[in-house]
C-alpha cells in the first residue's frame, strides 16, 4: 500500500497526491524564445486563467540579477512581492516558487516573506529552495559561491526553526536564534513545505531526510524512474512518502497526433503523445509537472484551453469536476 504524503497546508495537498500527477504551468505564461526578458504582457489574466481552467499550481522563479549568458531573466518581478500580489488576485491555486536561491538571501526575510504570503493566501504557499547556479550573482552580492552548499544547508535550518515559537539556534552564520525573541507570522499549516532543487550541493540522502519533496529536471525516462526510485528508497527510510515533481517545456502543436520532437528539456508535441508521455511519468512516480511555454509557438490562451480541455481531465486535476481513479 503506498503512503500517503504529509498534509501541510492547502497548496502542497492539493497539488501533491500519492500515486497521481497533477498539472501546473510555469509564470511567465508567453512565449519569448527570442529574448531572455519577457514582456508579462496580461500576465494576470493569465494567471486566474490557468486558475479557472483547472491547474493545480503556477511557479515562478528567483532572478535577482538579470545575467544574460543565463538567457532567462524569469518573471522579472521579485518572487515575494509578485507572489503577495497574485495572493489577493486568486483564490485556490497553489502559490509555487521554483526555487528561492536560499544563499542569496537571509533565511529571516525568506521565513518572513513566505509565512506571509501563506497567511495572506490561506496556506497556498509551495516554497521551491535552491543552491543556485548563476555564479555571477554571487560576487556582485559579496558571497563566496564555493560556500554555497554550506550556506544552503544553515538557511534551511534557519527556516525550519523560525517557525517554531521563540526559536533557539546556537550555530549560524546567518545569526543566533535566542529563544526570547519570536518571528511572526507563523505558517497556517504545520510548518511552510520545502522542496528542494537538484542536490542543491546537498546529499541525496539529506534531501530525502529534511526536504518535503523534490524538484528535478527532465531526463530520459529510464533515468528518471531510477532517480525517482532512489528518491522513494531513501525517503522510505525515515518511514515516510514525499513526492518529486519536474518542469518540462512543450511547444503544444494543433495536430494532436504530431509525433514529439525534442526542444529545450522538453517537446514539440501532439496533445495524444503528450498524454501518453504524462501516463509514464504518472507510472514511474512524478506527482507534478510544471509546464513551461517559453518556447511555445501558438497562442497561448489557445494552448492552455486545449490543454484544459483534453489533457488536464485525465490527470489530478480539481476533485469537485473530476472524479480519480
Amino acid at each position: 500500500m503506498i503512503k500517503a504524503f504529509e498534509s501541510i497546508n492547502k497548496g502542497y495537498d492539493s497539488t501533491f497526491q500519492a500515486n497521481q500527477l497533477s498539472l501546473g504551468v510555469v509564470v511567465p505564461i508567453e512565449n519569448y524564445a527570442n529574448s531572455p526578458v519577457p514582456q508579462m504582457k496580461d500576465h494576470l489574466q493569465r494567471v486566474q486563467l490557468i486558475e479557472q481552467l483547472g491547474f493545480k499550481a503556477l511557479w515562478i522563479r528567483d532572478v535577482p540579477f538579470h545575467v544574460p549568458s543565463f538567457g532567462d531573466a524569469g518573471q522579472t518581478f521579485d518572487p515575494f512581492t509578485y507572489l503577495g500580489y497574485l495572493a489577493g488576485q486568486t483564490s485556490e491555486i497553489a502559490l509555487g516558487v521554483a526555487s528561492i536561491a536560499l544563499p542569496l538571501h537571509h533565511p529571516l526575510h525568506v521565513a518572513k516573506s513566505a509565512t506571509t504570503i501563506d497567511q495572506l493566501s490561506n496556506g497556498r504557499l509551495i516554497l521551491g529552495v535552491a543552491s543556485g547556479d548563476r555564479y555571477e550573482e554571487y560576487p556582485a552580492m559579496g558571497i563566496d559561491y564555493t560556500k554555497r552548499g554550506e550556506r544552503f544547508q544553515e538557511a534551511f535550518t534557519y527556516i525550519r526553526k523560525v517557525q517554531d515559537a521563540f526559536p533557539v539556534l546556537e550555530e549560524s552564520s546567518f545569526g543566533q536564534l535566542p529563544g526570547h525573541i519570536d518571528i511572526l507570522p507563523k505558517p497556517v499549516g504545520t510548518k511552510i513545505p520545502m522542496l528542494i532543487t537538484g542536490y542543491s550541493r546537498q546529499t541525496l540522502e539529506w534531501n530525502a531526510e529534511h526536504g518535503d519533496g523534490w524538484m528535478s529536471y527532465p531526463k530520459h525516462l529510464m533515468q528518471q524512474q531510477f532517480t525517482i526510485t532512489q528518491w522513494r528508497a531513501l525517503v522510505a527510510k525515515h518511514d515516510a512518502n514525499k513526492p518529486f515533481m519536474q518542469p518540462l517545456y512543450i511547444d503544444l502543436q494543433k495536430d494532436d497526433d504530431s509525433k514529439p520532437q525534442p526542444i529545450h528539456l522538453g517537446f514539440r508535441i501532439g496533445v495524444k503523445y503528450l498524454i501518453d508521455y504524462l501516463h509514464y511519468l504518472q507510472e514511474m512516480g512524478v506527482n507534478h509537472v510544471a509546464i513551461n511555454l517559453r518556447l511555445n509557438q501558438r497562442d497561448i490562451p489557445e494552448t492552455l484551453e486545449h490543454l484544459a480541455q483534453a489533457v488536464l481531465p485525465l490527470f489530478h486535476t480539481n476533485k469537485k469536476e473530476t472524479s480519480l481513479t
